[in-house]
């Protein structure tokens, strides 16, 4: 008999006619539901992959499960989040599970109306990426569906887990390593942002730095600039600490993707890296090894965080409610922006 790849017109019933057995019992092949003889499954299945069905995402949802998971990112233009990413597909690719992203601009508004759409569909869980959402938010979307947060420090927290770097320890890792290449004018470009919590990863590299900048007797040289989200507004602000009669002689900026801007603006105003200006970021992303970036970074592995949220999403779906909240320990990877002068 020739196969049928026809999925638009193949249903339940079709299975049911084809394998010689009940709707209901293909019902229970596909719920994977207790009491199933190994035959009838195996007759089941075999008529499934002869006809290429593939169950709806409605009437998964309606059994209470849609195999899908979904993924919301800040933006797509930094290229840590394609490192979490990896990870996540990592973790999934021997699941069930597959994901979908949502990008939210950066925008708390977008990211609202993204997290009530990943909700409502429903998705089996979410993992929320550097979310902007204040405590509220994420409780009530930790109510609705299983959540895991990656950046986004509240180790406290019962309904959801988190998956972080020790951020505290990274922007000390920096401030020392620029301590020790003779530099003590050290400026940190941060993110425009509240948070009364301290919850992000900003907010927490800020407190590292102050922190390491005040151990080694430099709390007179505490310099923190916040720009916005916007390639613009990084560049304005870079400009700014770069023309500045006091320029400092190390900026630590936040992530890789505001020290490329920082590269790029050092450049256009004939400033040499490392001899006018040290530049350090944060993240280790690939772009770091080019030539022409030579970048010092705090790697974090995107890759690691990305593959333990999803591992611990896939738990919270199973039923756990203990929370847990993995934490990554970096080290920081000297090249040449921030080497000793000559």
């Amino acid at each position: 008999m020739a196969s049928s790849r026809t999925t638009d017109r193949t249903t339940i019933r079709t299975v049911a006619a084809d394998a010689g057995v009940s709707v209901a019992a293909v019902s229970k092949v596909l719920r994977n539901a207790y009491g199933v003889s190994d035959e009838l499954r195996a007759r089941v299945e075999t008529s499934i992959a002869r006809l290429g069905y593939r169950p709806r995402a409605a009437a998964r949802a309606m059994r209470g499960q849609t195999d899908t998971i979904g993924v919301l990112l800040a933006d797509i233009r930094n290229p840590f989040f394609s490192d979490i990413m990896d990870g996540v597909h990592s973790a999934l690719e021997r699941t069930k599970y597959q994901s979908l992203v949502g990008i939210s601009q950066s925008a708390l508004s977008i990211e609202l109306a993204l997290v009530d759409a990943m909700t409502d569909r429903p998705m089996d869980g979410l993992i929320l990426v550097a979310p902007r959402m204040v405590a509220a938010d994420v409780t009530v979307t930790a109510l609705r569906s299983p959540t895991v947060l990656i950046g986004h420090h509240e180790p406290q927290a019962t309904l959801f887990d988190t998956v972080n770097d020790n951020d505290r320890l990274g922007a000390q890792l920096v401030v020392e390593h620029l301590v020790a290449t003779g530099r003590s004018d050290i400026a940190f470009l941060s993110l425009e942002i509240d948070d009364p919590i301290n919850a992000l990863v900003t907010s927490q590299r800020e407190i590292g730095y102050r922190a390491a900048m005040a151990e080694n007797g430099l709390s007179a040289h505490v310099d923190i600039v916040r720009a916005g989200q916007s390639s613009r507004e990084t560049q304005a602000a870079a400009r700014r600490m770069l023309k500045s009669g006091e320029r400092p002689e190390a900026i630590f900026c936040w992530t890789d993707f505001v020290a490329l801007e920082v590269l790029s603006v050092a450049r256009e105003l004939g400033l040499s890296v490392p001899e006018d200006v040290a530049v350090v970021g944060y993240d280790n992303t690939s772009y770091c090894d080019l030539a022409q970036n030579d970048l010092t970074s705090v790697d974090q592995s995107g890759h690691t965080l990305g593959l333990q949220a999803a591992r611990l999403l896939i738990e919270r779906i199973k039923g756990r409610i203990s929370p847990e909240h993995f934490v990554v320990t970096p080290r920081l990877v000297a090249r040449g922006s921030s080497r000793p002068r000559t």
